[in-house]
């Protein structure tokens, strides 16, 4: 019996401090709540992910570790602490991106509320037609001889023995 009361006295916990703000797609409240409780500061590798410049955590910290995260000039470990105005420089996939901390958060949160949180200034990424395409073969034509290899190579610019 004791037990039936104890229940009932939770959900009623729940429901006190569940305010709706979430539920109700208020990105502002979403925003809040990630916010860091008493510091102003979060560790790098979580606030990278947090703002979705990388897709995993863990990603992060090994992007950190491997020296592709810079934080005002200087290389650091995945603890580091980030701050207001902090500029953080990161490479992945290839480029690298530039971005000013506008604000500091601790989850993850969406697209919309994570752009608001820093200043892109990356420069642009290469037009998709720069990549030289792939040599693209006829289905069922067998494979490439040894003159279709040396061609395919000469195209992509990969050099090789000179044909007469």
């Amino acid at each position: 019996m004791a037990s039936e009361g104890a229940d009932v006295e939770r959900d009623d916990e729940k429901k006190n401090t569940d305010d709706g703000a979430t539920a109700s797609g208020d990105t502002a409240a979403a925003a809040v709540a990630a916010r860091p409780a008493g510091g102003e500061s979060v560790r790098v590798d979580s606030w990278i992910w947090s703002v979705r410049l990388v897709k995993t955590r863990s990603m992060g910290a090994t992007a950190c570790r491997g020296g592709h995260v810079r934080v005002n000039g200087e290389r650091v470990k995945p603890a580091y602490a980030v701050r207001v105005g902090d500029e953080v420089r990161l490479r992945h996939d290839g480029r690298e991106r530039i971005v000013v901390v506008k604000r500091v958060i601790r989850k993850r949160v969406g697209p919309p509320v994570a752009a608001e949180c820093f200043v892109d200034n990356s420069p642009p990424p290469p037009p998709r037609e720069a990549v030289a395409p792939a040599g693209v073969r006829d289905r069922g034509a067998g494979r490439p001889t040894k003159r279709d290899r040396r061609d395919m190579e000469r195209l992509r610019g990969l050099g090789g023995p000179e044909a007469p």
